[in-house]
């Protein structure tokens, strides 16, 4: 087989996979993750097939009542929507106060970003949703500054 064929295959493989993906995305028939970060639902991510995009990750994060996320370090360039709750971000050191509606930006920094979410309130979750672009196969999932999870979640599945 030749690179062209190859390619040529790819293409086939690709189109297939866009005419089975769902074109609708239910939140409450995606399952739980429970991970590193926290509790998680992903949308899309390059490890779920099929999808119909492969360009962007978009996941929702709950943070539980009184609670945190893992403290991760990665490249940056992610956009977090706050869908409910109050709290705040710890960002390369510095305090970010958000509430519901508001949008979280990480700046893409080549030495990358360090950061952490909070959750302020005492008796109900906070729900982030987390877009950005799928960058895993063309840069790597480093993307020049390294993926690094600092801390864990409190919840955390032990590894």
């Amino acid at each position: 087989m030749t690179l062209w064929d190859a390619l040529i295959e790819r293409r086939d493989q690709q189109r297939q996979e866009i005419e089975e993906a769902p074109l609708v995305v239910s939140f409450d028939e995606l399952p739980w993750e429970n991970n590193p970060q926290g509790r998680m639902r992903w949308y899309l991510h390059p490890a779920k097939k099929p999808q119909a995009i492969n360009s962007i990750v978009v996941y929702a994060q709950e943070i539980p009542a009184g609670s945190r996320s893992g403290k991760i370090h990665h490249q940056g360039g992610r956009v977090f929507f706050v869908w409910k709750g109050r709290g705040y971000s710890v960002v390369d050191g510095v305090r970010h106060d958000w509430e519901a509606e508001d949008l979280i930006n990480l700046p893409i920094n080549p030495e990358g970003v360090t950061y952490q979410h909070f959750n302020l309130d005492p008796e109900e979750p906070a729900l982030l949703l987390s877009v950005h672009n799928n960058f895993d196969e063309s840069l790597g999932v480093d993307m020049g500054a390294g993926l690094e999870q600092i801390e864990d979640a409190p919840d955390a599945p032990s590894r």
